[in-house]
């Protein structure tokens, strides 16, 4: 697919992945650049520097996926779309009746959407949660769905509709399974927080960090500008329908992400242990680690930051804006 004068609507674009991808995008000689998002996520801040660019614009109707008249308006004209929308995690565990709206229902709306203008490409965005806890490592693409919360379950249901408009409808259509991502524009205060920022705010605090477990839950931690990458690299690729992992391959328990922040921070604070929630959705999923095999030798991904690498880009940019 070439992205020579190609109009792309970037649905969640103003959110902590979205708008990375946005900026990605804008590298590239694209004639317009919308942005589809309602800001219950996203934030304007992150679009900033891209909006300085007379190629990107924020769609000015309305953005979220659920209002099917100003989506399908939204949709005219594009060439290419990356859905990226989504509640997140535990935003899912708190209102699952919402996010079955949104993460399901608003992911129906996209691919019809889609289909009535013809679009070329639909990029959607999935997840790692469709495995749940690993059964092997690295899990390749066909590692069974061993997903046991909501959020696995509606990203499974989103999986499941994008096979099934590209088999009737012949949408092309990639699914990309991010491993754990982080990196500049991730919540860094509220209470659904990822694991990297909930240590360097404790950090910065000057408070020990906690570790939920033994700290030997190993994840692929990957760093949103790569994440960002795959996106542009999917879409540019010849493949016009597949699932991909999106990660590194690397294998990070929680003890060697805690240790490895704390040299880079130069930090003496001693590490609290305390076990799971009851009702922590976390607790389910202890091992996972993608293979990235796939995802090099068909869509032409490599990933370019070690952890540490971006975990000082990350510090850097922390250190800007707090």
């Amino acid at each position: 697919m070439k992205l020579e004068g190609s109009k792309i609507l970037v649905i969640g674009g103003a959110g902590f992945i979205g708008s990375f991808v946005v900026a990605e995008l804008l590298k590239h000689p694209v004639k317009e650049v919308t942005i589809y998002d309602n800001f219950t996520r996203g934030k304007r801040e992150h679009l900033e520097e891209s909006l300085k660019d007379e190629r990107c614009s924020i769609y000015p109707y309305g953005g979220d996926i659920r209002e099917i008249d100003i989506l399908d308006k939204a949709m005219e004209g594009v060439d290419y779309v990356f859905h990226l929308a989504a509640m997140w995690l535990l935003h899912c565990k708190d209102f699952p009746r919402t996010a079955f709206d949104v993460n399901i229902g608003g992911t129906f709306n996209v691919l019809e959407a889609c289909v009535k203008h013809n679009v070329k490409k639909l990029i959607y965005s999935s997840s790692a949660s469709v495995y749940g806890d690993a059964v092997e490592v690295p899990m390749t693409e066909d590692h069974p769905f061993n997903n046991k919360n909501f959020y696995g379950a509606t990203k499974i249901s989103g999986e499941a509709m994008c096979t099934a408009f590209n088999d009737r409808y012949g949408l092309n259509v990639i699914g990309l399974r991010y491993m754990n991502v982080y990196g500049p524009g991730q919540d860094q205060h509220a209470v659904y927080s990822g694991v990297v920022p909930i240590m360097l705010n404790k950090i910065d605090a000057n408070e020990q960090p906690v570790i939920n477990g033994d700290g030997s839950q190993a994840y692929d931690f990957i760093y949103v500008e790569d994440v960002a990458k795959a996106n542009v690299a999917a879409l540019t690729s010849d493949v016009n329908f597949g699932y991909y992992n999106v990660g590194t391959e690397v294998q990070t328990t929680i003890k060697q992400l805690c240790d490895t922040i704390l040299e880079l921070k130069r930090s003496d604070l001693s590490v609290i242990y305390k076990p799971y929630s009851e009702d922590d959705a976390r607790a389910l999923v202890k091992n996972r680690i993608g293979s990235a095999e796939k995802a090099t030798e068909e869509i032409d991904f490599t990933y370019t930051y070690t952890l540490k690498d971006g975990l000082l880009k990350l510090i850097d940019w922390r250190n800007g804006i707090m």
